[in-house]
């Protein structure tokens, strides 16, 4: 018999779990079961958000009627937690990356792979409607061969140091959401890496062992290009734009504003800035990859992006950070 709706366990009520356990708690397919986490307070306030109830993590885990969980705990705990809640026949979805270790993730996904059980990975930008549009755009044939994908990634203001000394750097944290979104549009995976980093943001970013501003120029087997260029520093809001040039022609896809209105006058046009940040930017593709998920859960349909999309990302950011480093491309 087909289940109607799925029981989730949510892992981690941060910023990002508050994001999944809303949209679980109002998704009609789904239920919110419990929620755990570090912080009590934090717990409890989502659960009198969302309608739940807190429990500690080994509850949820061992817990026969809750059929996923949902990982939004920090990095260092995603592995374990990926492969527990496997060995229970839990379904997965868990927030990038699994690990800052390519070597861990590789052992993560043996233990999935043994479980049977699906593991989905938070690439949420696969899931935008307009990137998601042009996918498709791609895919039917609109602009003919892909030959040339441009990524253009900006944050308004950097991180808190204590996030960057912890977060495995820029092309490890920030930039694999760029280099899975350039997997996903190339259509084939970089053999080839090229990376240039700087600290031009913030003296602090650097003393730590980071960079804060960084281009990457990813190769395929088919020659295929994809440049990349991230920075933590944008004064006119969260910019996220893509272009996708062809054999006949270009798809491209552009920053979102608050609204569309724009104002003319003597001094020229003016229009409402980019949307500050990732939590409004991204708001409709949370969304939608929950909708993936709990289709996934319900009907057994393959879930995508799934764990070796996140050991293939983890790996170009490996490589990135390496060429960085070393000043010489990675070949993959």
């Amino acid at each position: 018999m087909v289940k109607a709706s799925v029981a989730i366990g949510l892992l981690g009520a941060g910023r990002i779990g508050r994001i999944h356990g809303r949209n679980i708690a109002a998704h009609p397919r789904a239920r919110l079961a419990a929620i755990a986490d570090s912080s009590a307070e934090a717990a409890e306030r989502l659960a009198g958000e969302t309608g739940s109830h807190v429990r500690d993590i080994e509850s949820i885990l061992e817990d026969g009627d809750i059929d996923a969980v949902v990982v939004c705990t920090p990095t260092d705990t995603h592995a374990d937690l990926i492969m527990r809640a496997a060995r229970q026949g839990k379904a997965v979805f868990c927030e990038k990356p699994v690990d800052l270790d390519a070597g861990r993730i590789r052992a993560c996904l043996d233990v999935v792979a043994t479980a049977g059980t699906p593991l989905m990975i938070g690439f949420n930008r696969r899931f935008d409607p307009s990137f998601a549009a042009l996918k498709r755009r791609i895919e039917a044939g609109e602009i003919g061969a892909v030959e040339l994908v441009t990524i253009l990634s900006r944050d308004p203001a950097p991180p808190p140091l204590d996030y960057v000394a912890r977060s495995g750097g820029l092309f490890r944290d920030m930039m694999i959401h760029d280099l899975d979104m350039a997997r996903f549009l190339l259509g084939e995976d970089p053999v080839e890496v090229h990376a240039v980093g700087s600290c031009l943001v913030d003296p602090a970013i650097g003393e730590a062992g980071d960079v804060d501003t960084a281009a990457v120029l990813l190769r395929t087997a088919s020659g295929k290009i994809a440049q990349i260029s991230n920075s933590r520093r944008a004064t006119y809001g969260y910019d996220q734009r893509i272009e996708v040039h062809g054999s006949k022609g270009l798809l491209a896809a552009g920053n979102r504003s608050a609204t569309t209105v724009v104002r003319a006058d003597a001094r020229g046009y003016l229009s409402d800035p980019a949307l500050p940040f990732f939590l409004e930017r991204y708001g409709e593709s949370y969304r939608a990859e929950l909708d993936a998920f709990v289709d996934a859960v319900l009907h057994g349909a393959p879930v995508s992006p799934a764990g070796e999309d996140g050991l293939k990302a983890q790996l170009l950011a490996d490589a990135a950070d390496a060429a960085a480093k070393t000043g010489r491309p990675i070949r993959l």
